[in-house]
């Protein structure tokens, strides 16, 4: 079987972080900026995250090689203040 191709637009446009989510540059940020909010302009220089359902889309279809960098969730290790303290004071 062929390689698969990456879409070199979407590749130029988007980034796959560390833990699997698709990140992207906010919108509206070329021309016309005197129209718009303070509030629209200092939230427009940070990149966003994706949401699962264009995330899943991007990373099946246009970014074939950046699937593997998803990875499986941990079970999580934190315990609660109020468990650690209820803990302690059944030990001692």
């Amino acid at each position: 079987m062929p390689k698969m191709k990456t879409h070199s637009g979407v590749k130029k446009r988007f980034g796959v972080t560390a833990t699997g989510k698709v990140k992207a540059r906010s919108a509206h940020k070329r021309h016309r900026m005197t129209s718009k909010s303070k509030r629209m302009k200092r939230e427009g220089r940070s990149t966003l995250i994706m949401g699962i359902e264009d995330a899943t889309i991007l990373l099946n279809n246009f970014l074939p090689y950046q699937r593997k960098l998803t990875r499986k969730k941990k079970k999580s290790t934190y315990v609660s203040k109020a468990d650690r303290a209820k803990a302690s004071k059944e030990a001692a």
